[in-house]
């Protein structure tokens, strides 16, 4: 797009080609890669009690998680998991500005192994850009070709995984051999490899810069106690060249040499000498470039560093303020009330529906029925017996149903029943309570009001 005099009204984005960097940082990043990349390619494969440990069995409406089954009913559980992951995002926010963004976010992560692959197939940054601009040849043409078959394969695994944590992963694979996949599962496969192979192959940074709403609302989260990645420009400037064993000061220079190595390495192409930006993601690869650079020329380290602003202004700096510790509080209840309430959590649900069809009916022998349906869900992984009881008014009783009930293990079951009462006891509108309580352990047990309708007195 251009404007009448022919100048362009917007500017494409020039790709960055970030360079290598070794150093703490850097050895950090590559560990977090691993781990978290190991973690979501290897749980859909462990097993546990004879199924998937980590499966989110949607048509089922079921959700095992090492052992543990969850259901919809179970849904304020995973509201209180999202507000701890909130909280823990903005504790380390306040804390140390970006560290998420650095070291742990899924497009940091998968970014990071998509340029390690890049780096295998197409060289160093030196050699990557030589390679764009030269012509088409065998050279380029082969090693564009592995690139994209590794990135390609990466990304259809990637899609795989993804599938495989809602699906039983191995019968998933034995379909795909087999030609025997579902129109949906192909459909979310290639649409998530499809996400990965776009996002960490070709937006890169442009995710970072204009996709992510986390790089626009930062600031709000930051204050001037905030460890944040920072250059000392009362250090480094004057900015000027020249060798190693001259004094700077002689010179009238800083001690940044203006080799402009923290601008290679970033991944997002920008100065950290210009100030902290919305498109810094916290990587700290212009800290481990620096330092290296510092080391050689025989200067001390952390003229880029973590830091605070009052810190680079000479003033106080508190990494334990009040709006850390508040953060720090409330994450602690959140997270003991969680870990509290599935560690007494009761593995059965009780749900009463009653019958709206009709209010009630007269029976023989002046009594008063009401019907209802009993949804009895067994939470626990073993098949289990109940006894059912109804209680609220004198006389009150279940007709039709035994003694006890026998549910499967994580099963649900749909159980009729009708409760009567005698006309002198079930005038208008009553409260009565059913409960459903395992034979086997008395502490397994379920209360469940409702409403029992008589004739008006």
């Amino acid at each position: 797009m251009s404007t009448s005099a022919g100048a362009p009204l917007y500017e494409a984005a020039k790709k960055i080609y970030p360079r290598e960097i070794g150093g703490r940082f850097a050895n950090l990043s590559r560990l977090a890669t691993i781990v978290l990349l190991g973690l979501f390619y290897a749980v859909p494969w462990l097993q546990m009690e004879g199924r998937q440990a980590v499966l989110f069995d949607l048509p089922a409406r079921k959700f095992y998680i090492f052992g543990l089954t969850l259901w919809p009913q179970d849904f304020p559980y995973l509201a209180l998991l999202l507000m701890i992951m909130a909280y823990c995002l903005f504790f380390f926010t306040a804390l140390g500005g970006r560290l998420f963004c650095g070291f742990a976010c899924p497009q940091t992560v998968w970014t990071e192994i998509f340029i390690w692959m890049e780096q295998l197939t197409e060289g160093k940054r030196s050699q990557r850009m030589k390679l764009d601009k030269a012509p088409w040849s065998w050279n380029k043409f082969r090693r564009k070709f592995s690139k994209q078959f590794l990135w390609i394969t990466f990304a259809l695994w990637t899609g795989f995984t993804f599938v495989g944590y809602f699906q039983p992963v191995r019968d998933l694979g034995m379909d795909i051999l087999a030609l025997n996949v579902g129109g949906w599962t192909l459909f979310w496969g290639l649409f998530y490899g499809f996400a990965t192979y776009g996002n960490a192959g070709y937006m890169r940074e442009q995710v970072c810069k204009y996709m992510c709403p986390y790089a626009r609302f930062q600031s709000a989260m930051f204050d001037k106690d905030t460890l944040i990645i920072s250059y000392d420009e009362a250090r480094g400037e004057k900015r000027g060249g020249r060798k190693r064993g001259i004094d700077p000061k002689e010179k009238g220079l800083g001690d940044c040499i203006d080799c402009h190595l923290c601008v290679q390495v970033c991944p997002t192409g920008i100065d950290i000498r210009d100030g902290l930006q919305y498109e810094c993601i916290a990587c700290a690869a212009c800290i481990d470039a620096c330092d290296s650079i510092m080391d050689k020329m025989e200067y001390p380290r952390g003229l880029v560093r973590y830091t605070t602003e009052n810190s680079l202004k000479g003033k106080p700096s508190r990494i334990l303020r009040p709006r850390v510790l508040i953060y720090a509080t409330i994450l602690l209840v959140m997270i003991s009330g969680l870990a509290y309430s599935m560690a007494t959590r009761t593995p059965l649900i009780l749900d009463v529906i009653r019958d709206r069809n009709s209010l009630y009916r007269e029976v023989s022998g002046d009594m008063i029925e009401n019907i209802y349906t009993l949804k009895v869900i067994n939470q626990s992984n073993s098949a289990r017996s109940y006894y059912l009881d109804v209680s609220g008014a004198e006389g009150i009783a279940l007709d039709g149903v035994g003694e006890t009930i026998d549910v499967d293990g994580g099963g649900v079951l749909n159980l009729p029943v009708r409760v009567r009462a005698h006309r002198d006891n079930a005038y208008g509108i009553m409260t009565i309570e059913f409960s459903v309580t395992a034979v086997d352990d008395e502490n397994v047990s379920v209360v469940e009001d409702s409403r029992f309708l008589g004739p008006t007195p």
